[in-house]
């Protein structure tokens, strides 16, 4: 029988990213314009990182980050530093499938993507890692025997597809089917984690709000209409799924892995999709072999807790009922109500009791505080009332569990 992965996850999660300090974007904004040095930017990133590592210590969090904010944006720079894979400016609104959730708010709000990334030839690693410095600068400031909590985030190994009309993704000359270019996104993640593992990561997140994608009625009913469609959402999700598991195979008995899936954290707080888990549920909890699923559930848009009826009983699932992207604060007792609700739905499908099902839970904000540098529309001591706010509803549900 799969055993329960704990210590990580935590009781008390967050999702990676974190509101920037006004001096980091001010630092950032100055080095894009060629007026400060490397030097300068990594010394101000430095700083930056220092004092919110502090905020997490301090408030009790075990899965620190580094608030992502060597990045502009949740993804990173994995992709565009893999052979084979071109970064592309202001690309043309021709290549993207205009319903997939994200490019169709862009078109929505008469904006279109500054960046992406397409594939132009053959993928492999570099054998560098774009990661590997972030995890190092965190090991100076965390003791080593808490290395293994520092939690690391990376993007989803299927991400720059979805958003590209069928067959664009990639050359035909290159990858004659999404089987062989995902086999070598796979052989490339891969090479990643040997290289993170190396330096001592044991804890990924990767983050994928494509999988709520396939929960969204508007995506499905454009996907129809799109006759150049050659698969069903139904066959995508399944080499998605597929493209997961080959990526992590190598490490899935040597680290944590889990997968956040939520709806879109744009600029402004923005979200992209709606629809609960039900259409995924089954496929994403019982065929996809993360350990844990730190789920979107701060809004009705998230639907219910029925899907976690097909969460099998080695897995972890940390429950996202409270908003990052507002500053407002929940009810605390309500928010302990939602977790026992859920933990009675999970302990039913996996004929276990609700302490059972408590056992392998946590609580987290939905999402990051700032997936995009600029952040949501709440201030630095907002989003500490949420840390706290968290870690309170942690210590009152899984009393004395870090």
């Amino acid at each position: 029988m799969a055993k329960i992965h704990r210590n990580p996850p935590f009781r008390a999660e967050h999702l990676g990213s974190l509101l920037r300090p006004k001096e980091l974007l001010q630092a950032h904004a100055a080095f894009e314009k060629n007026e400060l040095s490397q030097e300068k930017v990594t010394k101000a990133e430095d700083e930056a990182v220092d004092a919110v590592v502090k905020v997490q210590t301090d408030a009790g969090f075990r899965a620190v980050s580094d608030g992502e904010y060597r990045r502009a944006v949740f993804w990173g720079t994995f992709f565009e530093e893999l052979e084979g894979m071109t970064e592309i400016r202001n690309p043309s609104m021709d290549i993207f499938r205009p319903y997939v959730p994200d490019i169709a708010g862009f078109i929505e709000k008469g904006h279109k993507p500054g960046q992406s990334c397409l594939c132009t030839g053959k993928i492999r690693h570099k054998g560098k890692s774009t990661l590997v410095g972030q995890f190092e600068y965190l090991k100076t400031l965390i003791p080593e025997e808490k290395w293994g909590d520092i939690k690391l985030t990376m993007i989803a190994p299927p991400w720059y597809h979805l958003r590209y009309k069928d067959g664009l993704a990639f050359p035909k000359d290159v990858y004659p089917s999404d089987a062989e270019y995902f086999a070598d996104i796979a052989q490339a993640v891969r090479t990643e984690l040997d290289i993170l593992y190396a330096a001592g990561v044991r804890n990924i997140q990767f983050d994928d709000p494509n999988f709520a994608y396939f929960c969204s009625e508007k995506m499905l009913a454009g996907w129809a209409e799109d006759k150049s469609n050659t698969k069903t959402p139904d066959e995508l999700l399944d080499a998605y799924i597929q493209c997961y598991n080959d990526s992590i195979k190598d490490h899935s008995e040597k680290m944590h892995f889990g997968l956040h899936i939520c709806r879109g954290n744009f600029m402004g707080s923005r979200h992209f999709s709606e629809g609960g888990y039900d259409r995924i549920a089954t496929k994403l909890f019982q065929t996809l072999n993360v350990d844990s699923y730190y789920l979107e559930y701060d809004t009705p848009r998230a639907g219910g807790f029925e899907p976690l009826l097909h969460l099998p009983a080695h897995k972890n699932v940390i429950l996202g009922v409270i908003t990052s992207k507002f500053p407002e604060l929940e009810d605390k007792e309500k928010m302990k109500e939602r977790l026992y609700a859920a933990a009675d739905v999970i302990a039913k499908g996996a004929g276990q009791s609700r302490e059972q099902a408590l056992d392998r839970m946590g609580v987290s904000p939905q999402c990051g505080f700032a997936s995009h540098e600029e952040g949501n529309l709440l201030g630095w001591e907002d989003m500490k009332n949420k840390l706290a706010l968290v870690r309170s509803i942690a210590d009152d549900v899984w009393k004395g569990q870090p």
